[in-house]
């Protein structure tokens, strides 16, 4: 492997990581509020494989919580993957030529990012492959699960500028 692309993958599982973590956090601490459940929005993601079924579980499991975890995390690193390759590298460079705001690069780039993953996570594709956290919490709480998975983002780029 070439060390650009070894870099992009560390940068990308790094990223995307922390940003599913942030995510899920989230998606735990909206799910005791609304459904008294940290694993109820997570379990609900599971309806991908599982169908409905999965929403209405609120208990953690392997066969639930653990697929609810897994797709989260590996859309994530997706994300991750897009927001590392495309977006940030690109505002960054027109964030260069405003060194005052160069800064905000990586949060706009993050919310860009996550704003993309909502449209197509809610508009743009079938509902049975949606993240299905709907299905256990408010509009206001999946609001917040992607703003979460964008100050991942973020601050994983942010701190991993600052280490190299």
């Amino acid at each position: 492997m070439q060390p650009a692309t070894s870099s992009f993958l560390k940068r990308t599982i790094v990223t995307g990581t922390v940003s599913g973590i942030s995510a899920m956090l989230a998606a735990a601490l909206t799910g005791k509020k609304e459904s008294h459940s940290y694993s109820a929005p997570i379990n609900a993601t599971s309806h991908i494989l599982f169908g409905d079924e999965a929403a209405r579980h609120s208990k953690p499991s392997l066969k639930y919580t653990g697929t609810g975890f897994l797709l989260n995390h590996g859309a994530a690193l997706m994300w991750s993957a897009i927001y590392g390759s495309l977006v940030e590298p690109k505002m960054s460079r027109w964030f260069a030529r405003r060194p005052a705001l160069a800064p905000l690069s990586p949060v706009l780039s993050a919310a860009a990012v996550s704003a993309g993953a909502y449209v197509t996570d809610y508009i743009l594709i079938p509902k049975r492959f949606t993240p299905g956290w709907e299905k256990r919490v408010s509009g206001k709480s999946v609001a917040m699960i992607f703003g979460a998975l964008a100050v991942g983002m973020a601050v994983s780029t942010m701190l991993q500028r600052e280490a190299d």
